[in-house]
């Protein structure tokens, strides 16, 4: 029973996310988000969605941050680093 337990706790830490990078704009979101998928990384994107009434940034308001497992961080900010 207690491995059970480890193995459940282990699987709820790999889905904890944490914030990889921040960008200012959806179509850079979209090809971080498709540059770390096809490095086998899966990612969120959660921001504020408002340039469709108001084609700039100002105040974060453009601001989309991208989300990867806490497992996959540390690999996920070194290929960001280098690309």
């Amino acid at each position: 029973m207690a491995k059970i337990k480890e193995k459940e706790k282990k699987s709820e830490e790999d889905l904890w996310l944490k914030e990889v990078h921040t960008v200012w704009g959806p179509v850079e979101a979209d090809v971080i988000k498709s540059f770390l998928e096809s490095s086998g990384i899966s990612c969120l994107l959660r921001g504020k969605v408002v340039q469709s009434v108001h084609p700039f940034s100002a105040d974060g308001l453009g601001e989309i941050k991208i989300l990867v497992s806490k497992k996959d961080f540390a690999l996920a900010k070194k290929l960001l680093k280098n690309k």
